[in-house]
């Protein structure tokens, strides 16, 4: 008797998720731990900013917030929180620093930038123009090469359930 050929039903079963892809390679892979801690620090200096600045008043705040006050309050607590969970996942919470980078340059762009070139700041939006000047350092810790290839080139997330995209080919 001649021994069974090794075949997919006599191959180990796979230990990944139904419809996973297999051709994605793990975050992060091919990046330097120097790179990676860059990116930490980046995430301690955003996280660790708003957790010594924002955090008290937030916790201690007494009464009803203003509408807009509250937004902006709540919303800079959890971007706090998920950029201290990126000292964990350094690559995987890359979005967070790349959604701070963009307001805060949009900003300095739409808001600051008119008054500077026009008549000047005045006190309060100067106040807010030196702390987005911090902007500065996410800008240097994100590897933009990375994000280049994985968010510009790399193909994106398929549309359709692989079933659908098939029954589309023989059509």
């Amino acid at each position: 008797m001649k021994p069974a050929l090794n075949t997919a039903a006599n191959a180990p079963a796979s230990t990944a998720p139904p419809g996973a892809d297999h051709t994605c390679p793990a975050p992060g892979r091919g990046m330097s731990l120097r790179r990676l801690y860059l990116l930490r620090f980046g995430y301690l200096v955003m996280g660790g900013g708003f957790a010594v600045f924002k955090w008290p008043a937030f916790i201690t705040h007494d009464g009803p917030w203003p509408l807009w006050e509250g937004v902006v309050q709540c919303i800079l607590v959890a971007m706090s929180v998920l950029a201290l969970l990126g000292l964990k996942y350094p690559v995987k919470m890359l979005p967070i620093l790349l959604f701070e980078s963009l307001w805060k340059l949009t900003w300095l762009a739409v808001v600051a930038l008119p008054q500077l070139t026009g008549e000047g700041l005045d006190a309060a939006t100067m106040e807010e123009f030196t702390k987005m000047l911090w902007v500065v350092v996410i800008l240097a810790v994100i590897p933009w090469g990375y994000v280049a290839r994985q968010y510009l080139a790399a193909p994106g997330d398929r549309w359709r359930s692989r079933s659908t995209a098939r029954t589309d080919l023989l059509l």
